[in-house]
């Protein structure tokens, strides 16, 4: 009874995979005649169903039925679109592949992987649903951003594998590989941000562009602010950019955790705490800004921003890693626990995102959870305060004042979680 209950379940998961998958290809369609669909939710249901039968049936004939099945179904399809191309012209094999796809996810649901398939499927859903909003960013993307990211890619992709993964240096601290991934990983989290703020955050006021900046560099976001800032006589728009800045700060938190969690993801339970709290003043703090700030004319922030993929940039990141690197292991040879806070705080005027990566990698082996949370936190408030002080200094201190009491407080607060740490 269980065994048939089973194979019930892995075949109405076939099927309902080609079903999401053929409603969201129904709908695209959903404007031409009957006859023109090439599939609709019906096909689809169909195929993914057809994977899941025939996944089912392997189990009692031979691993070679898939394979053949599914050469026999792509014979097909190639078939109905060679006579649909002689009669329409219409190159594109977007609705072909995925009518392939669906059998196979279809197949795979069966064969029991039923949360991989489901994830594959609402990645394709997306990528599907998504056609005008890809296009429209093609069109806009700079032949320099590809050439770019192509040459990072393939130096990741091809100089990756062949780096020593082992320690080097002063008590062995520095590790090729690990220094190289830690780039590729940096890079891709502020490239993010960066498609982002050019091509969604101007278009959506100061508070979007703030959030999609954060992500790849708060303290761009805090000066950009700050000029606009710096031209407004009214004081409620200047809370508005103090908000701004102040949703810039969160969006770091958030990136400091994203951090640890790839690194050191045993790290994440005890910093969740000071992080979560810094976050949720931020938060409340910019909501109470921006309220003051209701009147004020939403000015769109240019922040200049270059793009994180090209390969100086890169190469700069990675040396700055490397120094503080071999900084934590000195400080902590030389002073302890006390030489790794003060690193942390003075690290944090420039980069938190190195320290960060250090940190977690250190609290493997060679520091406490205690000391690399205390460490991160510490850095993490060292950078906010740099931030409101450079906004402040630059749109001038009366009308901003206020941020420097908020952040103040905020920095309080991280600290005081930290106690149970130190």
């Amino acid at each position: 009874m269980e065994l048939q209950l089973q194979i019930i379940w892995d075949t109405l998961s076939a099927l309902g995979i080609g079903l999401l998958i053929g409603i969201e290809r129904g709908w695209s369609g959903r404007k031409e005649d009957e006859g023109d669909r090439v599939a609709g939710i019906r096909t689809f249901s169909l195929v993914g169903l057809l994977g899941g039968v025939w996944a089912e049936l392997s189990h009692f004939t031979s691993d070679w039925v898939l394979p053949i099945i599914f050469l026999s179904l792509t014979a097909l399809i190639i078939t109905s679109y060679i006579i649909d191309t002689k009669e329409d012209n219409d190159l594109g094999i977007t609705t072909e592949i995925a009518l392939l796809l669906t059998f196979s996810l279809g197949a795979w649901a069966a064969l029991g992987y039923h949360l991989y398939a489901l994830v594959v499927t609402v990645i394709v859903i997306t990528l599907l649903s998504l056609k005008p909003v890809l296009h429209r960013w093609l069109e806009e993307i700079e032949v320099k951003e590809i050439y770019a990211g192509i040459k990072l890619l393939v130096i990741s992709v091809i100089l990756l594998p062949l780096l020593p993964n082992q320690g080097y240096g002063p008590w062995q601290s520095l590790n090729p590989y690990w220094i190289w991934w830690m780039v590729v990983l940096i890079s891709g989290l502020s490239f993010v941000g960066y498609i982002l703020i050019k091509y969604l955050g101007r278009r959506h006021g100061t508070l979007l562009t703030a959030i999609t900046g954060g992500l790849a560099s708060s303290t761009a976001v805090t000066l950009s602010l700050a000029q606009l800032a710096r031209q407004q006589e009214k004081l409620n728009s200047h809370y508005l950019f103090m908000a701004g800045v102040l949703v810039a700060s969160s969006i770091m938190y958030v990136r400091v955790a994203i951090e640890v969690l790839i690194v050191n993801p045993g790290l994440l339970y005890p910093l969740w705490i000071p992080l979560t709290i810094m976050l949720v003043s931020t938060g409340i703090a910019a909501i109470w800004l921006w309220k003051k700030s209701e009147n004020s004319p939403d000015k769109q922030p240019d922040i200049a921003l270059k793009n994180p993929l090209q390969f100086f940039t890169a190469i700069q990141f990675g040396l700055l890693l490397a120094v503080i690197l071999v900084l934590a292991a000195a400080m902590q040879q030389w002073y302890g626990d006390e030489g790794i806070y003060l690193l942390a705080l003075l690290s944090g005027l420039m980069d938190v995102d190195a320290i960060t990566l250090s940190l977690s990698r250190m609290a493997m082996a060679k520091i406490s959870s205690d000391v690399a949370v205390s460490g991160i936190i510490l850095s993490v408030i060292s950078n906010a305060l740099v931030k409101a002080g450079l906004f402040i200094f630059w749109a001038g201190f009366q009308k901003n004042k206020v941020l420097i009491w908020i952040i103040f407080g905020i920095s309080i607060a991280g600290f005081i979680s930290l106690l149970p740490f130190l």
